[in-house]
């Protein structure tokens, strides 16, 4: 996905600039030392005009694309409508006629074909004045599917109009093409958070609820405590909204799950958590680091006689931060690794850990891969790169906070202090 969007954003650019040449070619007049100035005012207005159609097409990005269009064109109308052909937009003057267009329209939605209409075949009370002389209805195809037209009105009966028309059409169709990808990818990104939930073992669920059964008799406060570790864990872990999330958001949720796991295994497993200030509030794809945590856990000390560490480190590194999950559990053969993560898409081995390879490289890049160090009997130590600023990768809002946390906490508190007997 990442690579087909990198290929359609080339085939953008380039179609941009075609369309950037048609148009200094027929649309602009040609004075001396002014073809510079043309281009400028080209890229101004498409660069205008582009980013509300990554959007998708709503009458917000056609209103924002006719507004630059016509002026861009400097004909005497651009209007976009619809797949049902239902006019979404139309700047510049002459729309009195578009009812005279909608019969047309209608039929280029139908058949696919671009419409030529000419003034003197209308009825028009103003034949003498109307600044109409011609009107070109041109399909909006994405995938095979139509989905709205442009129309171009013009004042002179020209061929460059039509051409103008094409080339423009086929700007546009790359731009809600990329609106498609960008909806795709988005998709995507939500599926494999949905895959990387449905990861977390119903094991860890049993396992957490019957230790913290066992301990409400002994030890009442703790037991408590980790509930409340278990509930904000699966309400952060299951929440609705987010695809990214900071580097102290997700590391929190990081020691609710190993402090779980600690009183669990007990003195079988160790932890060391160290993280730098400063990279807190570095932005990273979210559940990005509890399925490699579960991962040292599950399979690296618990299958190892007596136990071991699990290690989670971050520090500053640049332009980048630095994160390592480590354990020195019983480890596995790297070549076998390797071949499992390449096809785990396939054969469902190391799913967790395959799901944050592809993610990672779908966000940032394939330089951005998971680095994994690995061997029988010598634990495993997992790398991630993560820049600390990166173009579309910000934080969400989610429905979780801490300060909510805090306050339900604070209830079950007081709600616990009013049913609690009084100590004898």
């Amino acid at each position: 996905m990442g690579q087909l969007l990198t290929e359609r954003a080339v085939v953008g650019v380039v179609a941009t600039l075609l369309v950037l040449g048609l148009f200094v070619a027929l649309c602009r007049p040609r004075k001396a030392g002014s073809v510079d100035d043309a281009v400028l005012d080209a890229v101004g207005r498409l660069s205008r005009a582009a980013p509300e159609l990554r959007g998708g097409l709503t009458e917000r990005s056609a209103d924002q694309a006719t507004r630059e269009l016509v002026q861009l064109l400097k004909c005497v109308a651009v209007g976009i409508t619809d797949s049902e052909g239902t006019l979404l937009s139309w700047a510049g003057e002459a729309n009195e006629h578009y009812e005279d267009l909608e019969a047309p329209v209608i039929e280029v939605v139908r058949r696919g074909h671009r419409e030529h209409i000419q003034h003197e075949n209308l009825q028009c009370r103003r034949r003498g004045s109307c600044p109409m002389r011609t009107a070109v209805i041109v399909p909006l195809v994405i995938d095979g599917q139509i989905e709205g037209t442009l129309i171009l009105v013009g004042g002179v009966d020209s061929k460059r109009l039509i051409r103008a028309a094409n080339e423009l059409a086929g700007f546009l169709c790359i731009q809600l093409e990329l609106a498609k990808l960008d909806e795709s990818k988005q998709a995507l990104a939500r599926a494999e958070i949905r895959a990387l939930r449905a990861q977390i073992s119903p094991h860890f669920i049993y396992n957490t609820l019957n230790t913290i059964s066992s301990l409400i008799r002994t030890d009442p406060e703790q037991s408590r405590e980790l509930l409340q570790d278990f509930a904000d864990f699966t309400r952060y872990s299951f929440r609705s909204s987010g695809l990214f999330a900071t580097l102290a958001d997700e590391l929190a949720n990081i020691d609710r799950y190993l402090t779980i796991e600690c009183a669990r295994y007990r003195e079988r497993l160790n932890v060391r958590l160290r993280v730098a200030p400063e990279v807190h509030s570095v932005v990273v794809p979210f559940l990005v680091l509890q399925p490699l945590v579960e991962n040292a856990v599950r399979h690296g000390i618990a299958k190892k006689p007596g136990g071991g560490t699990v290690s989670v480190f971050a520090h500053d590194n640049g332009s980048e931060a630095l994160i390592t999950v480590e354990d020195n559990g019983v480890g596995m053969d790297a070549d076998r690794l390797f071949e499992d993560l390449r096809d785990a898409h396939k054969t469902g081995s190391h799913v967790g850990v395959g799901n944050i390879n592809q993610r990672m490289r779908q966000v940032f890049g394939d330089e951005y891969a998971l680095m994994v160090e690995t061997a029988p009997g010598a634990g495993m130590k997992i790398t991630l790169r993560v820049p600390k600023f990166f173009p579309g990768v910000r934080p969400d809002l989610p429905d979780f906070s801490e300060e909510q946390n805090r306050r339900d906490r604070q209830d079950r508190q007081e709600h616990q202090d009013r049913h609690d007997p009084p100590a004898a």
